[in-house]
């Protein structure tokens, strides 16, 4: 005889005992085994349900590029990148990466002195460091800013233009760069598309879609300006006031307009930083802490940790790059920005001395 009823089975007939009925002893039995079977199942569930849930990855916001991202002139270096070993990619603290808010981890990869070959994907490349991040990481937001050290060469400019400044045989350093300036620009661009790609390359390979994470490119904020004091030479701003007048008004927007053409057409988000120092430059105040913007610098801590390199350059390195308080608002502008959800802004000073993102003037930077 077989009992009826889900996973219960007798596996021998039944006999009758006196006393009872067979029928009864069926009853007994089904009943029992059907007990059992619901109370495995409830410890089952319960183990199933009570198991704890694996933790989702902490989210992160990273930076790519140069100088710029790395937090050069922001001073208190991570060690390691303080000269040790050759590194002088001064990754500092203070960075704006980490006072963006946008992530409770942020992590910087960005190394001073990198072009767009050092973030392109590539054995220890900035991109292959954030492919293996992005697996330990639910990566948000990466900011790429990288450029400035490819063809439009800005370090190697704005010595050019010191040079001119000492040497009074010389002529404006924007002489020997205006006419070229537009092959620079044009030469860079395609390098920053490159670097671009392979970010978004290596986000898909670590199982990212390409909306499932914000990508900014930024462009670069005027070191100098033509609004500079009385002696701004011997304060440590040795430009001409025109050369330092067409890097401000013509050669960083035009940079910024060539790198917010490399967004649009890739389709990444992008933070225009052109004026985001502006009024605040090395020299345009009287009192140097109130700037935004380094003055020239010389850092004798660089031959604590490393050998000096060409031309002792680690020394001055920190020169015309923005400090602890530039990061601070660029940071703060940044996630204000990425929050906004806009396709693309710019950095611009407010009447309370801070930085918003809005939609530039054209005729502003004139």
């Amino acid at each position: 005889m077989r009992a009826t009823g889900p996973q219960v089975v007798a596996t021998q007939p039944l006999r009758a005992v006196p006393g009872r009925s067979v029928r009864r002893v069926i009853d007994f039995r089904s009943g029992l085994r059907v007990c059992v079977v619901f109370i495995v199942s409830g410890v089952v569930a319960a183990a199933v349900g009570g198991a704890p849930a694996a933790a989702d990855p902490p989210a992160a916001v990273v930076a790519l590029g140069d100088s710029t991202a790395s937090g050069e002139g922001a001073g208190d270096y991570e060690a390691g990148t303080r000269g040790e070993g050759g590194n002088f990619c001064h990754r500092s603290p203070a960075a704006y990466v980490h006072r963006s808010g946008l992530a409770p981890v942020s992590v910087n990869l960005a190394c001073s002195g990198a072009d767009t070959a050092a973030v392109r994907s590539g054995p220890g490349s900035q991109t292959a460091r954030l492919g293996d991040l992005a697996r330990e990481h639910r990566v948000t937001t990466v900011t790429l800013q990288v450029g400035s050290n490819d063809d439009v060469a800005l370090t190697a400019v704005l010595a050019g233009c010191i040079q001119a400044f000492v040497d009074p045989r010389q002529g404006p350093c924007r002489d020997a760069v205006v006419a070229g300036w537009p092959a620079r620009l044009a030469a860079t661009v395609p390098k920053v598309e490159a670097a671009v790609a392979d970010v978004r390359s290596v986000l898909r390979d670590a199982g990212y879609s390409d909306d499932g994470y914000v990508l900014v490119l930024l462009s670069y904020a005027s070191p100098v300006t033509e609004r500079m004091g009385r002696l701004h030479g011997a304060r440590g701003c040795p430009y001409h006031r025109a050369d330092a007048g067409w890097a401000r008004t013509v050669a960083l927007p035009d940079l910024s307009a060539a790198l917010a053409g490399v967004a649009a057409r890739s389709g990444a988000r992008f933070l225009d930083l052109s004026r985001a120092t502006e009024g605040r430059e090395a020299c345009s105040r009287d009192d140097p802490s109130v700037e935004w913007q380094r003055r020239l610098t010389v850092e004798p801590g660089a031959l604590r940790h490393g050998h000096l390199g060409a031309l002792g350059m680690p020394l001055v390195q920190e020169s015309f790059h923005p400090n602890a308080a530039g990061h601070a608002a660029i940071g703060r502008c940044l996630g204000e920005f990425v929050r906004s959800g806009a396709a693309a802004a710019s950095c611009l000073p407010t009447a309370d001395g801070t930085l918003s993102p809005g939609r530039p003037d054209p005729a502003a930077a004139s």
